[in-house]
């Protein structure tokens, strides 16, 4: 599937994400975790931001200049009704140009939807828009190879797809970043997601 076509999947089903029923909490203490390596908390990017508006609530409420970013339609019009005064961008990350760099980018339950031959360069890419010590929390599959597949369990068509664990911790090392946390915060589900930092080399 194309992004776009994943797009269109989630534009069927972006009121769950506002619904009464979905767990705010989802995702927030990871973030909580990732936030306490950032030194300079000025700006910040929740990329694939949905519709919940949780994370950008967090992120505001921790002292960011927060903006969004998404390619659903549908998630952007509930995401901006819950935070108008808010930035969104609707953008596919794979195309889309940084306006500057940030301190904080959160990427959760996002990036995985990317095809398989962009992953490699969307992360580095989001690793070198970071400002020098700032940090990138996302999260991915816990595979120990490359791999992608499509299924229904949302209800409309999903697409994921990731680079694996050795793969993944290549590319973070060669953006000149270090992965600062990784957890299967899901076990036994293989949900996975990892801090990273990048590199002041002016401290070097």
């Amino acid at each position: 599937m194309k992004p776009q076509q994943v797009a269109d999947s989630y534009n069927q089903i972006a009121s769950k994400w506002i619904d009464e029923s979905f767990n705010r909490n989802n995702g927030i203490q990871q973030h909580e975790k990732a936030i306490a390596f950032v030194a300079n908390k000025s700006h910040a990017l929740d990329i694939g931001c949905g519709a919940s508006g949780r994370i950008i609530e967090l992120l505001i409420n921790r002292g960011f200049d927060v903006a969004g970013l998404d390619l659903s339609e549908k998630m952007l019009e509930f995401a901006r009704k819950r935070h108008p005064n808010i930035t969104f961008y609707h953008a596919d990350i794979c195309q889309w140009q940084f306006p500057q760099q940030y301190d904080f980018i959160s990427a959760w339950d996002s990036i995985w939807h990317l095809p398989l031959n962009q992953q490699k360069t969307v992360l580095t890419k989001l690793i070198q828009a970071l400002t020098p010590e700032g940090v990138l929390i996302f999260s991915t599959g816990a595979m120990d190879e490359p791999s992608e597949k499509t299924d229904n369990a949302m209800g409309p068509p999903m697409y994921y797809s990731v680079l694996g664990i050795p793969e993944t911790l290549k590319v973070i090392d060669q953006s000149g970043a270090v992965c600062r946390h990784l957890e299967y915060d899901q076990f036994p589900q293989l949900h996975l997601y990892l801090i990273v930092q990048k590199l002041n080399k002016l401290s070097d």
